[in-house]
């Protein structure tokens, strides 16, 4: 997110935070966009702060991120322990980069590369950051393949779907990658396989699929796309390889789904990033890719760092960062295992599952995706006086924030409401969540001045303890170039 500096001349008094803790030490203003001149207690400057933030929203309701917001008091203590390493000094904490190295190894296998793969892999910051270097990845080989074969190389293109994640965008336009869109329709909300072979060709440096769209939730037919790039390279001699954006679907599928063939079992899947904030249960942020083989990961991308105290070899856009989030993952690996990850993925499943048969049968909403992630995408299910944007509104009064949001291009005219489960929403939790819904159509159909439970606007003890929430008119992914919208988480 991008800030801007402000011209104080303009903003009066809102020049300077003017807390209520004058008791307590605070005795002056504090500058808002200026450095202080003196400094000031700590106990006085974490209250300031402290209060501040309880204008956020409550993490515990927000249902609209995929990114974890609770991790257990062992995991607080050793990312406590580890906040001050830095993860890129390789010599001075050789036992940091040990974690990650187990952590590779166990996500390699977790995705069935077989022992004779040389797979490599590394942590970023995130999935985004992890896109940027498979994508990086891919470009590099199409254009030594190109080189390889004599053929001068035109300009490289991404096939994708329409409803990709908006880094994909981002790597696009940073890396002069042509993106190739298939456009989803009013009953396919995924990339369609026949039209995405249909933007293949010579330039094309891979092809995504989506292991978990943030739209709907539903996983793309990796295993399709993977069969039908062989008959492209049979018929047409083009050989595209696979790059699997499995950011929200990586640590779900391999516990719910272990039959499903998506990840390194199939021969055109050469990459595969996944984020350990999202349902590999720790806190932001923190992702991971990984390369089928050594040979997928071009030598001329990574570099030898040998002035913190030895040769080490290194792939990022980034250099410093956190060692606590590594930690953190490697932890939760110990703690669960595969067994532990099942079972919170199926409680996750059951809570969503219950949530999205209990809202479809109120007649309120059509369910949109299936089930492939613990997450419910709904759409109103007949004409009304409101429209999601509203309805999302409407829960914020209570603390929930449920996002709302139109489809990818070609399907904008389908907007939606969608609500993640993650690890802390209960289902107790659940059925308040509902109970709010139905209050909050009541209330809308009954006009904009009805409180949400028909009586007093205090509510349940869930809107009670949310506190305030910041309202805003639903969460509308950002026009992008074109005036085309992107995906909104």
């Amino acid at each position: 997110m991008l800030s801007r500096k402000v011209p104080l001349a303009a903003i009066g008094e809102d020049r300077a935070v003017l807390p209520t803790f004058a008791a307590r030490g605070m005795t002056e203003p504090v500058p808002r966009y200026e450095l202080p001149d003196r400094p000031m207690d700590g106990d006085v400057a974490y209250l300031a702060i402290h209060h501040e933030l309880a204008l956020d929203g409550n993490p515990l309701l927000n249902l609209a991120t995929f990114v974890t917001t609770w991790m257990d008091e062992h995991a607080d203590r050793l990312m406590a322990e580890s906040v001050n390493k830095n993860a890129i000094d390789w010599d001075e904490y050789p036992q940091t980069v040990e974690l990650q190295d187990r952590c590779v190894n166990m996500l390699s296998r977790l995705y069935h590369a077989e022992e004779h793969h040389s797979t490599v892999g590394t942590a970023t910051v995130g999935s985004s950051e992890a896109i940027h270097l498979a994508g990086l990845a891919m470009k590099v080989r199409w254009r030594n393949a190109a080189r390889d074969a004599g053929r001068t190389p035109g300009t490289p293109n991404l096939v994708m779907g329409a409803n990709v994640q908006v880094v994909w965008e981002k790597f696009a336009r940073y890396f002069d990658v042509e993106p190739r869109y298939v456009p989803m329709t009013e009953d396919r909300f995924v990339i369609g396989v026949d039209e995405a072979m249909a933007r293949v060709d010579e330039n094309t440096i891979g092809v995504v699929g989506i292991l978990g769209s943030t739209y709907t939730g539903e996983y793309e037919p990796i295993a399709e796309l993977d069969a039908a790039l062989d008959s492209v390279c049979t018929e047409r001699g083009i050989d595209v390889p696979i790059h699997v954006d499995a950011a929200s679907g990586g640590f779900v599928a391999p516990f719910l789904q272990p039959e499903l063939a998506w990840d390194f079992r199939l021969p055109r899947v050469r990459s595969i990033n996944v984020s350990g904030h999202k349902y590999g249960l720790v806190y932001p942020g923190i992702g991971w890719i990984l390369w089928r083989e050594e040979e997928d990961l071009p030598e001329e991308l990574v570099f030898k760092v040998d002035y913190l105290g030895g040769s080490h070899a290194t792939f990022g856009l980034n250099f410093s960062r956190g060692a606590s989030q590594i930690v953190a993952q490697y932890y939760n690996f110990l703690r669960l295992g595969r067994e532990g990850y099942r079972e919170i993925m199926a409680a996750l499943a059951e809570t969503a599952g219950w949530l999205r048969r209990r809202l479809a049968d109120t007649g309120h909403f059509t369910v949109i995706g299936g089930d492939d992630l613990p997450v419910v995408c709904l759409r109103l299910a007949g004409e009304e006086p409101f429209d999601v944007f509203d309805l999302s509104e409407t829960l914020r009064t209570r603390g929930w924030v449920v996002p709302a949001y139109r489809m990818a291009p070609d399907a904008e005219h389908v907007a939606v409401l969608r609500i993640v489960v993650r690890e802390g929403l209960s289902r107790d939790m659940a059925e308040e969540l509902a109970t709010d819904v139905d209050r909050a159509v009541e209330r809308l159909r009954r006009g904009p001045h009805a409180s949400l439970d028909g009586g007093s606007p205090a509510g349940s003890a869930i809107g009670r303890r949310a506190g305030r929430a910041r309202s805003s008119r639903g969460a509308k992914p950002a026009p992008t170039a074109g005036g085309k919208t992107r995906s909104p988480c």
